[in-house]
């Protein structure tokens, strides 16, 4: 009876502090998470937290979401279950594109062609403006294919093996590669978000890619600026003597041949005809085994040297490196990280982080603290800065909560579309806004999606990299200093008379 009465009391203060400011209460799982992954990351498991307890963060916070959901709102628990489903199917493709990405690495490595590419690239790269030519090169493809997660499984995984050989700082790499990956995304018209972005604002697609060249360009500029003098100031001499080394170790290691490039470049180009991203990545899984067979036969047999029939060392090694976390054993040390394949095995913890931050989003969701939140900030709106402004932190919130970037789309573009009517804003505003504080930031979250994803295909954790992610920091400032100084703010009467 005490058990009751307690409870019945808690129950009672809840629902008390619920009238008062449910805001409060939307923010208490967002509080809760914060605490969880700081004291995770900074006190107890530092680096490894990755790798279990910033997952179990998640599911704590999500299960304290849904506790309040049930215990104040009377939320059913088959409701808050039917949205943390509905969460996981909707990362389900982004779960096997993450498997098919650690085959592929997994297949390229032994096959020759990320030895190839770091090979070819090293004797047209230098360390001075290696940083530029990766932003420029990332932006150029994802523009061609509308893919920033393509564009990184591809020549991302290469640039970052010529970075690492020439003695980069990885974090800086992976920041250019994100950078020039995300500008061909939110620019390039076959990019699902631009599309998605322009849908949800009311907009046509070419009215919004010309609207947000804007901000765009500016930002991209400014990041390119940033990259040029990292660059200058990197010891080339001693870098180009290490890059020596290492091309010569890998021509002794692998049977280099241009003819390997071609599986990439089949995998770029059937990206950018719009086949299905998991077609195209398991197509180039496939090719890698065949490519394997064909050029390194002598590898193959050293490292399936436990069987003796031929068709069992290739049956063996494609299946081995394309499941599991492998190492080639190399001739000389110089090669390192180089010789590592992550296999879909070593895409499982970032995986097991997506699926987490689906269970908290989903508790969110069906909680209504989402909402919630968004309405809040929105309540401060008050013209068209400040609107604007809203706009772009209900996006990022939405990334770091919801933790993924369609919902950081979707979700703002419904609530704001009537009140940039209201205001008098044509909707290219909301739609640059949607993708200047949604689509590029959603990377700068460690379980977001795709913060999660470029983590495990780049080899370097969120936290190391997103610093360097120039252009997806600044971008939502630049769309705000825009807002605030009434620069290419479009109105409504202005287009209709247009």
């Amino acid at each position: 009876m005490k058990a009751s009465s307690n409870f019945a009391i808690l129950r009672e203060s809840l629902e008390t502090m619920t009238k008062r400011s449910n805001l409060l209460v939307a923010l208490l799982p967002v509080f809760l998470l914060i605490l969880l992954l700081f004291v995770n990351v900074r006190y107890i498991f530092g680096d490894d937290s990755i790798s279990g307890a910033n997952q179990w963060a998640l599911i704590l916070a999500g299960a304290f979401a849904a506790g309040l959901a049930m215990l104040v709102y009377k939320t059913p628990f088959t409701e808050v279950t039917d949205k943390i489903g509905n969460n996981l199917k909707e990362t389900s493709k982004a779960i096997m594109i993450l498997l098919l990405v650690g085959a592929l690495a997994g297949t390229w490595l032994i096959s020759g062609v990320i030895p190839a590419m770091v090979f070819y690239g090293l004797k047209v790269l230098h360390p001075s403006y290696f940083l530029a030519a990766s932003l420029i090169v990332c932006a150029i493809v994802s523009l061609a294919t509308g893919s920033s997660w393509g564009t990184t499984a591809t020549v991302g995984l290469a640039l970052m093996g010529i970075g690492e050989t020439m003695g980069m700082n990885g974090a800086m790499v992976a920041g250019a590669v994100i950078s020039g990956a995300y500008f061909g995304d939110k620019l390039s018209p076959m990019s699902d978000t631009t599309n998605l972005a322009a849908v949800m604002a009311g907009t046509d697609l070419f009215t919004h890619i010309k609207y947000m060249l804007y901000t765009t360009v500016p930002s991209i500029s400014i990041a390119l600026i940033l990259f040029i003098i990292f660059g200058l100031n990197s010891d080339a001499s001693t870098d180009m003597a290490s890059a020596g080394a290492v091309s010569d170790a890998l021509n002794e290691q692998f049977n280099i041949s241009l003819w390997l490039l071609l599986v990439p470049v089949a995998v770029i180009v059937l990206i950018a005809k719009k086949v299905d991203a998991i077609i195209a990545l398991l197509i180039g899984v496939i090719l890698g085994g065949v490519f394997a067979f064909i050029f390194q036969p002598a590898l193959i047999e050293q490292v399936a040297a436990g069987y003796t029939e031929s068709w069992k060392q290739h049956y063996y090694v494609f299946f081995e490196f394309a499941v599991r976390s492998t190492t080639i054993e190399g001739n000389s040390d110089v090669l390192g990280g180089l010789l590592e394949g992550k296999g879909m095995e070593g895409m499982m913890s970032t995986i097991w982080l997506i699926i987490s931050a689906m269970i908290f989003g989903g508790a969110m969701e069906a909680a209504g603290f989402l909402q919630r939140i968004a309405e809040g900030i929105l309540s401060i709106a008050t013209n068209t800065a400040s609107l604007i402004g809203s706009t772009l932190a209900t996006c990022g919130l939405l990334n770091a909560t919801a933790s993924d970037q369609y919902l950081a789309i979707v979700v703002p573009g419904k609530m704001y579309k009537d009140a940039y009517k209201e205001k008098g804003l044509a909707p290219e505003n909301l739609s640059r806004s949607l993708e200047d504080g949604g689509t590029v930031t959603s990377v700068l979250i460690p379980w977001n999606t795709c913060g999660a994803y470029q983590s495990a295909t780049l080899g370097i954790a969120t936290g190391e990299y997103w610093m360097y992610c120039f252009f997806n920091i600044i971008s939502p400032f630049m769309s705000l200093i825009y807002a605030i100084f009434g620069i290419k703010i479009r109105k409504l009467e202005t287009q209709n008379q247009a």
